[in-house]
């Protein structure tokens, strides 16, 4: 004579019901129009920086003085600059160095926030305080401005004026993690992992870090769509891309000299920055969404 038991929540069956990261993503995509669309936009851009060579009709940098400033043709889908240079085949290939511009920004704050947030967040006490201070005096400043001054010591350029942004923006990255780890470091299998003798090192990386990375992950894609902003605000002021190479902010400020001539230069690298940024905030939002485990319906 046998009974029904009732399966318990760490049985194989329950753990089987249990989503997977696949399944959630799989559900995301499908119950988030806004994520899935601005994710695919994103993969397009990325293909198109990476075929950029074959896929532009023109040479970034070739010069037509017979033909510049003309408006849209067919031989010139999106009109030429001043120079005579197709605009749609620099915008295609601006879109290589705008998305460099932005990954090397975002990775320098990382670089340099995370770290610096979770040894503040986990040690507390003085160095708590002195990291706190510093962070809060670094934000008080205006990002551009600040960025601009950290530019004009590391030198002109896209490489230089990428760095200094990402220094900008790791005391944004550091106060989230230091926040996180304030949290995660009370957890018992914390306290439990210092009772075994685990080094800071490893409690660190193994235990505060992946349970703090969620908001992290989602602050990663607004401050790409920020980044994004700021290469084209430096690049506009003469300080990130150099000419001849085209960048989507180096190609607003060319065509911001010729406005009142031909006002239609501006549309197209302004629209390519306007939805990119667009797409990395709309895509932060949707993967606070999804990384939320409050929200029970992905």
């Amino acid at each position: 004579m046998s009974a029904n038991v009732p399966a318990s929540a760490d049985s194989p069956a329950s753990l089987a019901d249990e989503p997977t990261w696949f399944s959630r993503f799989v559900r995301w995509l499908k119950s988030d129009m806004r994520g899935t669309v601005s994710l695919i936009f994103l993969l397009l851009l990325v293909l198109l920086a990476i075929g950029a060579p074959w896929i532009a009709p023109y040479a970034p940098t070739a010069q037509d003085l017979n033909e510049t400033l003309a408006s849209p043709s067919a031989q010139h889908w999106m009109g030429t600059d001043d120079l005579g240079r197709d605009v749609l085949s620099r915008l295609i290939h601006g879109a290589p160095i705008t998305l460099y511009a932005s990954v090397l920004a975002v990775s320098v704050a990382i670089v340099l926030g995370v770290p610096i947030g979770l040894l503040a967040g986990y040690l507390g006490g003085w160095f708590d305080e002195v990291v706190s201070r510093i962070i809060d005096t670094l934000l008080s400043f205006p990002a551009i401005v600040l960025a601009i001054a950290v530019t004009g010591a590391l030198g002109i350029g896209l490489t230089n004026a990428m760095i200094s942004v990402g220094i900008v923006f790791s005391p944004q990255l550091a106060r989230l993690v230091r926040a996180r780890a304030l949290v995660v470091k009370q957890e018992l299998y914390v306290d439990a992992a210092r009772c075994f003798g685990s080094s800071i090192t490893r409690i660190l990386w193994r235990h505060v870090l992946p349970n703090a990375i969620q908001p992290v992950i989602v602050q990663i894609s607004l401050l790409l769509a920020g980044a994004l902003l700021a290469e084209a605000s430096l690049s506009f002021l003469g300080l990130g891309v150099q000419p001849p190479y085209p960048s989507w902010g180096a190609m607003l400020a060319g065509a911001y000299q010729n406005m009142e001539i031909a006002p239609q230069q501006m549309y197209a690298p302004g629209l390519a920055i306007l939805c990119t940024a667009l797409a990395f905030n709309t895509l932060g939002e949707s993967l606070r969404i999804l990384l939320d485990p409050t929200m029970k319906s992905l």
